[in-house]
């Protein structure tokens, strides 16, 4: 057996170590420098984790389309550079692309679930005033008020500019003597005397005996005529003839819907406005601008709307000749067919 001969040590090499030359029956036995750091002969470096694989991964489950791209742009790189982590990206994938198809589709079932639900509503009464409520309404609440009236009366203004210039109504204590105003709303019709109530609804009086006299209603069209099942009347007050204009500000209601605490579920029953009152229109409680009601006939009603005044005889009878004429085009409710504009409306 022949052995071969010791190995010669080469020049140079790291850390002070000499390489040395084996021959070549020596390769595959670790041979080399002496501790086979940073030498060729040595072990290779354990290849790195791409970060945009843990990435990936990490963002499957706080976002998961970002965890998607991110997935993708690690397995491009991985393939480039041979890196760890393709099982990360992968995963990240994964786990991305099912959390997605999972959110869409519960979106998409939320979405039908509400096309449903709103379509299920519409079925629904939600208000017992509407057409289909049968029961016969109550009659106004006898006048009780929860403190004095006229007490402090405020006027806020409102975000809409006023649809004529007008100057609002003087605010704080107003007086409720005498308790009855007379006014005159002259249309190219004919005219209607009114008596004002100011016993009870002196806020509201004042407001409207305060836009009279500045001409606020004077050439305004009254735009609005209802003959539903629940409202008989014609509604003027509206500059604009459109049913959007006021007077720049607003006042809470008074009677007889401060008759009621505001959590009482009688305020969205009807009660019967009688045929001949004159009440407040509005867009929900506390929004009293100029606009006002002429009812006609008993009108079954939320006690929502301000009561504060009556129709004289010879209104009354114009107004059935308005109402006898019907809506423009038909139908229970809009245009009037003919036309009622308001000259002036004078005060006492």
């Amino acid at each position: 057996m022949t052995v071969p001969p010791p190995p010669q040590p080469l020049p140079g090499g790291e850390f002070g170590q000499q390489p040395y030359d084996y021959p070549p029956e020596y390769s595959g036995y670790g041979y080399g420098y002496g501790y086979g750091y940073g030498s060729p002969y040595g072990y290779p470096p354990p290849a790195r984790t791409n970060g945009l694989a843990v990435a990936s991964l990490v963002c499957a489950f706080l976002l998961a389309p970002l965890g998607i791209v991110f997935g993708h742009m690690a397995l491009s790189q991985i393939k480039k550079t041979g890196e760890e982590g393709r099982g990360l990206a992968v995963a990240g994938l994964v786990i991305g692309y099912a959390i997605t198809a999972f959110t869409v589709l519960a979106i998409v079932i939320s979405i039908l679930l509400f096309m449903f639900l709103a379509t299920a509503l519409q079925d629904v009464d939600l208000y017992p005033e509407s057409p289909r409520y049968t029961a016969a309404p109550a009659e106004l609440p006898a006048f009780d008020p929860p403190a004095p009236p006229g007490a402090n009366c405020q006027y806020p203004e409102t975000v809409e500019r006023p649809s004529k210039p007008v100057n609002g109504p003087r605010v704080g204590r107003v007086v409720t003597d005498p308790p009855g105003i007379d006014a005159t709303i002259t249309t190219n019709q004919g005219a209607i005397g009114v008596q004002l109530d100011n016993a009870k609804a002196p806020c509201t009086v004042n407001s409207f005996t305060s836009l009279a006299r500045q001409g606020f209603f004077d050439d305004t069209t009254c735009h609005l005529l209802s003959t539903t099942a629940t409202r008989h009347a014609l509604q003027c007050g509206d500059p604009t003839g459109k049913g959007t204009g006021g007077p720049g500000y607003q006042f809470p209601n008074e009677y007889p819907t401060n008759q009621y605490r505001l959590n009482d579920p009688a305020l969205r029953l009807p009660v019967r406005y009688p045929r001949g009152t004159v009440a407040m229109a509005n867009t929900g409680q506390g929004t009293n601008g100029s606009q006002f009601l002429l009812i006609f006939d008993d009108s079954p009603m939320p006690p929502a709307y301000t009561a504060f005044g009556t129709i004289d005889a010879a209104g009354l009878a114009l107004l059935d000749k308005i109402a006898a004429e019907g809506v423009a085009g038909g139908g229970d409710e809009g245009t009037p067919a003919v036309d009622v504009t308001i000259e002036s409306v004078e005060i006492g």
